[in-house]
């Protein structure tokens, strides 16, 4: 990171590294080319600036006119509790996992790079869905030039391995050699599971670190799977947690959306009118840590700038407890705005 940075430019990258939504992205972007200062020292860092424009840009635009339909779009809006990416080596059966685990009725085939885009699809929990997104296999053999960028938007991944293949852990590891080269890091710290991983920042503003959940596919197929994942970590020295699961005859699946809702700190909030019953239908969901203003601003901008005061009901105070906006909600939660 270039030295002498200004606070605009800083508070801008901060917003940048928190947006999820494409257009928010690209505005945080334009002003961090606005303000960054212009000197030899931080030409490097202009040049990443302005290249993410330009293909985020092209992303949220689409194709130009006359260029016909275009190709289907390599970046997926999140939606959702939170966005997970779907990806691994070739024919590990990613595509077999998110069919059955959203009914996207995506293309399955017995031979690799059947996915050629990445194909959105929501895993229902309880009363939340989660975003999954089945990507391209990651291989030197069929290289996809704008991983990095699909995978800016998510908040975590599932590696799926097929550990009954011999040449899993080269394969492995030419995932995670080539994610390097696109500067994104996979690790094993959650949110909810360390509370000081987001004290550190990293100095490149566009550098990914994605908590990762370890997927061992084709389970049916490997007796002793257990002993097969422990052997498949001591090789790799991967501390991913991780599950063993098989798209074929539904082993392990039902784990997955409560091992997210877990590891990600999802918090579940309801809202209702004053004198009226909670909407216990459609859950507002944040993070652990966030507060009555980020539900407002959920709600809608205008009720987050009005916003007076909150009540609540639920574990994070007393029945009906007056709160202002920095009143940090846990699951469950409901909350009345007062405007």
């Amino acid at each position: 990171m270039p030295a002498n940075l200004s606070p605009e430019y800083k508070a801008a990258e901060a917003a940048f590294r928190k947006a999820r939504d494409p257009r928010e992205r690209l505005e945080h972007l334009r002003e961090m080319l606005r303000t960054i200062p212009k000197h030899k020292g931080t030409e490097h860092l202009q040049g990443d600036i302005k290249r993410s424009i330009r293909e985020l840009t092209e992303e949220v635009e689409g194709p130009k006119k006359g260029g016909g339909h275009g190709a289907p779009a390599q970046v997926v809006r999140p939606e959702g509790a939170a966005q997970v990416a779907l990806i691994g080596p070739p024919n590990v059966g990613k595509s077999s996992l998110h069919s059955r685990l959203t009914g996207s009725g995506a293309h399955v085939a017995d031979y690799p790079f059947t996915t050629q885009f990445p194909g959105p699809g929501m895993l229902p929990f309880e009363d939340i869905h989660f975003q999954l997104v089945d990507l391209p296999a990651v291989s030197r053999e069929h290289p996809v030039s704008w991983l990095h960028g699909a995978l800016q938007t998510a908040d975590g991944c599932l590696l799926v391995v097929d550990l009954g293949d011999a040449e899993c852990v080269e394969k492995v590891e030419e995932v995670h050699a080539i994610l390097r080269e696109r500067r994104v890091s996979l690790t094993a710290r959650w949110p909810n599971q360390d509370a000081g991983n987001d004290t550190a920042v990293n100095e490149d503003p566009f550098a990914l670190s994605l908590p990762t959940l370890l997927l061992a596919n084709k389970c049916d197929r490997i007796p002793n799977i257990e002993e097969e994942l422990r052997t498949f970590r001591e090789l790799t020295a991967l501390s991913y947690s991780g599950l063993a699961v098989s798209a074929q005859d539904g082993h392990g699946l039902g784990e997955i959306g409560a091992t997210l809702f877990r590891n990600l700190g999802v918090v579940r909030t309801y809202t209702k009118a004053p004198g009226k019953h909670p909407d216990r239908q459609r859950p507002f969901t944040l993070r652990r840590g966030q507060t009555v203003e980020d539900v407002a601003r959920l709600v809608h901008q205008d009720v987050a700038r009005a916003l007076r005061y909150a009540r609540v009901w639920g574990k994070s105070g007393f029945d009906g407890q007056q709160v202002g906006r920095d009143h940090r909600l846990e699951d469950g939660d409901v909350v009345e705005l007062h405007t």
